[in-house]
């Protein structure tokens, strides 16, 4: 059976790339909270807000709204280099939760560490897997920070300790911890806009990362078997 959708963003542009790539028509539908989603007939696209408060707040109020069998969190990212330039597609293998921790003498310490919880979700590995393949997308780890990265060094930090790093966005985490707790699978699909590293706002190139959601979609759109994710009663 092939799934019904929740797609969720951080901002509208975002969400509307997605909708401009699934095609065909989206009605407003109010969710709690006072949001409201775009509904097409593959997928319900929530722009949440930024960050992972805000994504986790806006994607656990559109699952009690309705019934879905797998959330996607989307949008534009920044790309270590040289594994996911400018433009590409980059496909969560595990979404980590890259600054929810302590710094200790030894360096950074994960909330798991720490005897807290989690700071990571993985994906059902043949469903991100087939996703990567059919996007040509790059496939490996993809961070959620708070604090978007604005140096080498921060850069390099981060590379240190998340090995085949790929990508870093705010939500995804957010979106995951939303999606556990409603026993739901999740996926991270993120389009580079930037090079991740020293601030430099002449380098983005978001409307190319926009359009580069929007093919994305489009593609998974045409073969929605893709996102199967099987059997779950």
């Amino acid at each position: 059976m092939t799934p019904r959708l929740l797609v969720v963003t951080a901002v509208p542009a975002e969400r509307d790339a997605v909708v401009r790539g699934l095609g065909g028509t989206a009605a407003e539908t109010p969710v709690p909270g006072g949001r409201v989603l775009l509904r097409t007939a593959l997928a319900d696209v929530l722009a949440a807000g930024v960050g992972p408060a805000a994504a986790a707040a806006g994607t656990a109020a559109a699952l009690t709204a309705a019934e879905y069998r797998l959330v996607v969190s989307a949008g534009i990212a920044g790309g270590f280099q040289p594994g996911a330039p400018v433009g590409s597609v980059v496909v969560a293998d595990v979404v980590v939760a890259a600054d929810l921790g302590a710094e200790g003498p030894g360096g950074f310490l994960p909330v798991a560490e720490l005897g807290f919880g989690t700071s990571e979700h993985r994906p059902p590995a043949p469903l991100s897997r087939r996703v990567a393949e059919a996007l040509g997308a790059a496939y490996g780890p993809v961070l959620t920070v708070s604090t978007v990265t604005g140096t080498a060094v921060r850069a390099a930090e981060l590379t240190d300790r998340h090995p085949g790093v790929l990508a870093e966005a705010m939500e995804g985490f957010g979106v995951a911890e939303a999606a556990a707790a409603h026993g739901l699978p999740v996926l991270e699909v993120r389009t580079v806009s930037n090079p991740v590293g020293p601030r430099d706002r002449a380098a983005w190139r978001i409307g190319e990362a926009l359009d580069a959601l929007a093919d994305a979609f489009a593609r998974l759109g045409k073969q929605p078997a893709v996102l199967d994710v099987g059997d779950r009663t």
